[in-house]
């Protein structure tokens, strides 16, 4: 018997009991009936028994964005047109270890690619949408200057693609997502990206780029449940995820997708908030950023612990590492890294520098 069933069965009884002083005129006994009842209907909100769900699918692909993915900076000191062709495709994709779940995303990975232009560049994207899609799909790039940021001239059913074109105008580091009715249910499916716009003068160089991108996943059960586990609408509309995941999954930026650095390099961490709902508190266990362009502006903040990016938005950070060892990204909502996933890890090797940090057995 389960701790519901238990409580049930122990109320009828004492109810059972206590019945009889109520019929002798106890109020106290229809008080205390009153407050058991209270407390096993307080009891059964409370507790939830692991779901089941279908097994995980044995086809399930790797949905993760690797953080090295990356486009090269832009060398050219003049503008040019550049196409851009990106897939809306529906995936079963791996969540967690044991665990899977139907993703819609941009290229089969969360998050889309990143997409790397300079300002004054003319943009011709083409969206095609999966001829295996079961939904229409689109994109709402955040750099365009035009109505629905694209969104209306892109929306595609599936086998057929749709394009339109934009000149880049403002630069800086920008979120793209699908914008399909339900809009909210697209974007937590998976269908968001960033697209940079460098400056003219281009960004100064750096040693390493890497891309992350936090997203909420709003699946039925939580990474303890396995299983295939169901979109749930009612997490979306109440704002409750059971996944808040970096690049797609389960501590996707862990293992075998974990960052590489040396010693003295200089690390620039282009991150983004696909949401839908959430405010994002990124940190870097270990390090302060050097320079922090909140919310993607082309300015730059100086040494920041923390910073929030808003759902649709974006930073770039940088700075630089300077003793070997594990540095963790989060989500200092922290229970959103513990609990559900928002957790990657840069591995730092090289000289210690104890002049730095030093720690005794170290």
């Amino acid at each position: 018997m389960n701790r519901i069933t238990v409580a049930a069965a122990s109320v009828g009884v004492i109810a059972v009991v206590l019945s009889g002083f109520a019929l002798a005129g106890t109020r106290m006994a229809r008080d205390q009936i009153t407050m058991l009842a209270d407390q096993v209907t307080t009891l059964d909100r409370a507790v939830h028994p692991s779901r089941q769900f279908e097994p995980a699918k044995t086809d399930a692909i790797d949905v993760r964005k690797s953080p090295i993915d990356i486009p090269p900076a832009i060398r050219r000191t003049e503008p040019e047109k550049v196409v851009l062709t990106l897939e809306a495709a529906e995936v079963e994709g791996r969540l967690a270890d044991g665990t899977t779940y139907t993703y819609w995303t941009f290229d089969k990975t969360v998050p889309g690619p990143l997409l790397r232009v300079r300002e004054g560049d003319t943009v011709e994207l083409h969206l095609k949408n999966s001829e295996t899609s079961l939904q229409v799909h689109s994109i709402d790039l955040h750099a365009v200057n035009g109505p629905d940021g694209g969104a209306g001239a892109t929306q595609v059913k599936p086998g057929e693609t749709q394009s339109f074109t934009f000149k880049a105008l403002n630069p800086g580091l920008y979120v793209y997502h699908c914008a399909s009715p339900h809009v909210p249910t697209h974007i937590a499916m998976g269908m968001y990206g960033m697209i940079l716009v460098e400056p003219r003068e281009g960004l100064s160089p750096v040693d390493r780029e890497f891309y992350v991108m936090q997203g909420e996943i709003y699946a039925a059960g939580r990474h303890t449940d396995k299983g295939h586990q169901p979109y749930d609408g009612d997490r979306l509309y109440q704002e409750e995820p059971n996944y808040v995941v970096f690049n797609g999954a389960f501590q996707a930026l862990t293992g075998d997708h974990a960052m590489k650095a040396t010693v003295g390099e200089r690390i620039r961490l282009f991150v983004g908030n696909g949401g839908p709902n959430l405010l994002s508190s990124f940190h870097v266990i270990g390090e302060v950023f050097d320079v922090a362009h909140k919310e993607g502006a082309t300015e730059a903040m100086h040494n920041v612990q923390t910073t929030v990016i808003p759902a649709g938005g974006a930073t770039w950070v940088e700075f630089t590492v300077e003793q070997p060892g594990v540095y963790k990204l989060v989500d200092h909502s922290i229970s959103r890294a513990i609990d559900k996933g928002a957790v990657g890890m840069i591995e730092v090797t090289g000289e210690p520098n104890p002049e730095v940090f030093s720690a005794p057995g170290e």
